[in-house]
């Protein structure tokens, strides 16, 4: 049971992380289809935009990497988990953001 219980420790996390991702890229595909990615006027804009998703990869990396030293759970589960999150914050951020004013629509 213990060994089980390990490998389901361990796989968890890389499992509800490739969700993420697998969510994440597919809604990307599909606004690229449909052509209502964001676009924004301003060249500093548009870098902000595209620079959200990678952000909050790093962001939640950092933010595991805390929450792993004041916590029992271990670092590799905390990073995979951290970027997962982040990368769906960073999604989240970037439908906000795209559809605020400043844009070719």
């Amino acid at each position: 049971m213990g060994f089980a219980l390990e490998i389901a420790s361990i796989l968890l996390p890389l499992i509800i992380v490739g969700g993420i991702a697998v969510f994440v890229v597919f809604r990307m595909k599909h606004k690229y289809k449909k052509g209502t990615l964001g676009k924004k006027k301003s060249k500093g804009a548009q870098n902000l935009l595209d620079s959200l998703m990678p952000l909050g990869m790093i962001s939640g990396c950092a933010v595991a990497v805390l929450l792993s030293i004041f916590t029992p759970i271990p670092l590799l589960s905390t990073i995979v988990l951290g970027a997962g999150i982040g990368l769906l914050f960073g999604y989240f951020a970037y439908e906000i953001y795209s559809n605020k004013g400043d844009s070719y629509s």
